[in-house]
């Protein structure tokens, strides 16, 4: 496969694995959230927030793949350093720490976790993005929801 290739389709597939993340997650998500967080979400604030996210993905992933510069790559690792990495941590934290199933977590575990280590290693490698701008950047973009999957688990809040 040529490098060219392998950057598209990498970068195209975020949106299809995000949807499988949400076709997990949308039918028991907003009970599990509301039984430990107040103020309670509504299943029009899911999918509203869930609709962002998908546009987002599809504008940071289809620049990514049009293009195929290491700015955007850059961007690409923050964006799923919130989205995937910092998504699939919260979902695995939560499900041990509450032992019982958080919507989510499988999908999390084998596509989000797996495709984030795939999609770092090819930035770096294909696209000479440098290893301490990717973990920067992929730091700088999980710290919201890294702070947000803490107040749920532990604290029963939310950031947003």
């Amino acid at each position: 496969m040529t490098k060219q290739n392998e950057i598209r389709i990498t970068a195209l597939l975020a949106p299809l694995i995000f949807l499988l993340h949400v076709a997990e997650e949308a039918p028991g998500f907003v009970d599990w959230f509301n039984s430990l967080v107040r103020p309670e979400i509504t299943p029009s604030i899911f999918y509203s927030v869930t609709a962002a996210g998908f546009v987002i993905t599809l504008i940071v992933s289809g620049v990514l793949a049009a293009t195929q510069e290491r700015g955007a790559a850059t961007l690409m690792l923050a964006w799923l350093g919130f989205l995937m990495l910092a998504n699939a941590i919260f979902h695995l934290v939560a499900t041990v720490v509450h032992a019982r199933y958080c919507p989510g977590v499988v999908t999390a575990a084998f596509f989000y976790l797996p495709y984030f280590a795939w999609f770092f290693s090819l930035s770096v490698r294909r696209l000479s993005v440098s290893p301490l701008i990717a973990v920067g950047a992929v730091l700088v973009g999980a710290a919201p929801m890294a702070v947000h999957g803490y107040l749920i688990v532990f604290r029963g809040a939310r950031l947003f």
